[in-house]
């Protein structure tokens, strides 16, 4: 298992854009992956999972991907957030 944790730095948080672009290249890896805030972990697959968490700015994510590729849906995946969140 690989994880990565991210401070947000948007001021919105996590909004719908960019949730729904994060949840569509969650989607294309095939290990499981999580995003967990306080406590609550929820499949980064599903965009209503994502918005559930009610992310907010400055506050702080881990995201695991376990399983098939699961090193590069970490690389990947930590780089979309730095770029966009």
């Amino acid at each position: 298992m690989k994880e990565f944790t991210y401070v947000i730095k948007d001021a919105q948080g996590i909004h719908a854009r960019p949730a729904g672009l994060f949840v569509k290249e969650a989607a294309a890896f095939p290990c499981s992956i999580t995003i967990a805030k306080d406590g609550k972990e929820v499949d980064a697959k599903r965009i209503f999972g994502v918005m559930g968490l009610g992310v907010k700015c400055g506050e702080e994510i881990v995201l695991k991907a376990e399983g098939e590729r699961e090193e590069e849906a970490i690389e990947k995946l930590g780089a979309f957030l730095q770029e966009n969140l």
